[in-house]
C-alpha cells in the first residue's frame, strides 16, 4: 500500500492526474458529455502509457467530470448527466438568490469528501464489500427501485399527487423503444428512430434546460440576467466552514454513495438521488430544500463522487465493472493484458494500490481546481440573458445530438421541453418527470427478470423471502410514511402560521379601532 502510495505521488502521475482533472472539467461543464463520453476518448492515449499512470488519467477524468456537471446544473438548471438531476434542484435556486459562486464550491468540496471516502473504501475493503454486492439479484435491484421512488414526495412542488402523476409520466417516456426483456415495440408511434429507445440525457435535458430557456426567454424583458452575482472575499472559506460545521450530512451521503456505487448497474443517478431524499429526511428544515438549501447539492455530489470510486470496487475485486465509465477502465486494463478479478489484487498490489490513491488524488486535485474557477465559473450568470439563452440552447442541442449522433434525440429534446414547459405552467415540477425517466429502465427490467424467476418458485419467496429485499422494503415502507407525515406536519404548521397571522391583524384592527 505504501509503495502504491509512492507511485501516486510520482511527479509523472501527478502529471497526468492534472490532465485528467482538466479534461474531466471540461467534459463535465457541457450538457450532454458524460464521464462516459470522456474516458472513451481518452482511452487511446492511455495505449503508449504505463497501466498505472494510464489509469490515474482516466481515474480523474471520471471523477473531476462527477463533479463538473454540477457547473451547469447550479448555473443554468441543465443538468450536465443524470447525477446531477439532484444538484439542480437546489443549485439552481442558490444562484438565483445570488449564491451561484456558494453552489459551486460547496459541489466541489462535496465531491472532494465523497471521492475521499469511496476511494478509501476501495482501498481497504474491496474484497469484503464487492462479495456482499453479489448477493444483490433483479428482485433486490427493484425494490431498490422502489426504494429511490419515494423521493418523488421530496421533490413533488406544491402538491404530492402531481408529483407521483409527473414520476409515472417519466416511468412511462422511458419504456419508448423495443422491451429489453420482451422485444416488443412500445410507445415507438410506427417511428424506427424510436425502436432504440430514447437518450436518458437528451431526455433530461429536454426536461430540465429547454423549460429554463423558454422561462428565460418569457422573463427577458423583466430582467436582463438570470441572477446577480456580487463577488465576496472569502466565500470558499465560509462555505467550506458551513459544510464542516455539519459534518453528517456529507458523511453520510458519501457513505451512501459507496454503497450505491458498488452494486453495478445502480451508478451515480441512484446512489445522489437517494442521498438527497436522505438528506431531506433527516434535515430539521426540510421545507428549505428545492429552493435553496445548500445541504441538498453537498449531499448529491458527494454520494455521486462517492459512487465512483465505489462503482471500482466490484471492477477490481470481480471483474465486474459498476458503471459504465468503470467498464471504459475495465476496457483500457484488457487492453494492457490485465484482467482483473479475485486474485488481481493479490498480483499487481502496487498497481491497485496505486490507483487507488490517484483516485482520492484526483479528488484533492478537483476541489483546489473548482474552488479556484468558482469565481470565474459564477460570474457566466452575468451574460445577458439575449446571448445566454442562445448559447444555452446551442449546447443543449450539441449535447443531445452527441451521445448517439441522432437528430431524433434532438426532436425528443426539444419536444419534451415544450411539453414540461407547459406542464410547469399547470403546476408540474419537472423533477419528477426527470428522476421518472432515470428510474423506469432500472425497475422495469428488474421486475421482469423477478417475476421470471417468481415463475420457478413463487412471488412470496422471490419479492419478500432474501433477507436484503425484506431490509429495502423496510426501508421503502420507513421512507414513504416518513414523506407522508412530514407533508402531513408541514400543512399543519402552514395553518398554525396563517391562523397566527390572521389572529395578529385581527389585533392590530382592534388596537387601531
Amino acid at each position: 500500500m505504501l509503495e502504491g502510495l509512492m507511485e501516486a505521488l510520482g511527479p509523472s502521475n501527478i502529471m497526468y492526474v492534472a490532465i485528467g482533472v482538466v479534461a474531466g472539467i471540461i467534459v463535465g461543464a457541457l450538457p450532454g458529455f458524460t464521464a462516459t463520453m470522456g474516458t472513451a476518448l481518452l482511452l487511446p492515449f492511455t495505449f503508449v502509457l504505463p497501466p498505472g499512470q494510464g489509469l490515474a488519467m482516466l481515474g480523474a477524468l471520471y471523477v473531476a467530470a462527477m463533479f463538473a456537471d454540477s457547473i451547469p446544473a447550479c448555473l443554468v438548471n441543465t443538468p450536465g448527466t443524470p447525477s446531477a438531476v439532484a444538484t439542480a434542484l437546489d443549485g439552481f435556486e442558490m444562484t438565483k438568490q445570488g449564491r451561484a459562486q456558494a453552489a459551486i464550491v460547496a459541489s466541489c468540496f462535496s465531491a472532494m469528501i465523497g471521492t475521499f471516502v469511496g476511494g478509501l473504501t476501495f482501498l481497504f475493503v474491496a474484497g469484503p464489500l464487492a462479495s456482499v454486492a453479489l448477493r444483490f439479484g433483479p428482485p433486490e435491484f427493484f425494490w431498490i427501485g422502489i426504494f429511490a421512488v419515494t423521493i418523488i414526495g421530496g421533490i413533488a412542488g406544491d402538491s404530492l399527487l402531481k408529483g407521483i402523476a409527473g414520476g409515472a409520466l417519466g416511468m412511462l417516456i422511458g419504456t419508448i423503444g423495443i422491451s429489453a426483456t420482451g422485444a416488443v415495440s412500445r410507445y415507438t408511434f410506427g417511428l424506427p428512430e424510436l425502436r432504440g429507445g430514447i437518450s436518458i440525457v437528451a431526455a433530461l435535458i429536454g426536461i430540465f434546460a429547454l423549460p429554463q430557456i423558454l422561462e428565460m426567454v418569457s422573463d427577458r424583458r423583466k430582467k436582463d440576467f438570470v441572477a446577480t452575482f456580487d463577488r465576496r472575499p472569502g466565500v470558499t472559506l465560509e462555505t467550506v466552514k458551513e459544510i464542516v460545521r455539519r459534518p453528517t450530512n456529507v458523511l453520510r451521503s458519501s457513505v451512501v454513495g459507496t454503497f450505491v456505487g458498488i452494486l453495478p448497474g445502480a451508478g451515480s443517478p441512484v446512489a445522489s438521488l437517494v442521498a438527497y431524499n436522505e438528506a431531506r429526511r433527516w434535515s430539521k428544515d426540510r421545507r428549505s430544500f428545492g429552493k435553496g438549501n445548500m445541504e441538498g447539492v453537498v449531499a448529491s455530489e458527494a454520494a455521486g463522487n462517492a459512487a465512483a470510486g465505489g462503482s471500482l470496487v466490484p471492477l477490481i475485486a470481480l471483474g465486474v465493472p459498476g458503471s459504465a465509465p468503470a467498464a471504459v477502465i475495465l476496457g483500457a486494463l484488457l487492453l494492457q493484458g490485465l484482467k482483473p478479478g479475485p486474485n488481481f489484487v493479490a498480483s499487481q498490489p502496487v498497481l491497485v494500490y496505486g490507483f487507488a490513491w490517484s483516485i482520492i488524488l484526483a479528488g484533492i486535485v478537483t476541489y483546489i481546481a473548482g474552488s479556484l474557477l468558482s469565481g470565474g465559473i459564477a460570474r457566466m450568470i452575468m451574460i445577458p440573458i439575449r446571448l445566454l439563452a442562445p448559447m444555452v440552447l446551442f449546447l443543449s442541442v450539441v449535447g443531445a445530438f452527441a451521445i448517439r449522433s441522432s437528430l431524433t434525440d434532438v426532436y425528443l429534446m426539444l419536444g419534451l421541453g415544450i411539453a414540461v414547459y407547459l406542464l410547469s405552467k399547470l403546476g408540474f415540477h419537472p423533477g419528477p418527470i426527470g428522476l421518472g425517466v432515470i428510474l423506469g429502465p432500472i425497475v422495469e427490467p428488474a421486475l421482469v427478470q423477478s417475476m421470471a424467476l417468481a415463475n420457478a418458485s413463487s412471488v412470496a419467496e422471490v419479492f419478500f423471502g432474501r433477507p436484503m429485499s425484506v431490509l429495502l422494503i423496510a426501508l421503502t415502507v420507513l421512507s414513504a410514511a416518513w414523506v407522508i407525515w412530514s407533508n402531513a406536519k408541514d400543512r399543519s404548521s402552514d395553518r398554525e402560521s396563517e391562523r397566527e397571522s390572521e389572529m395578529e391583524m385581527e389585533m392590530e384592527m382592534e388596537s387601531v379601532e
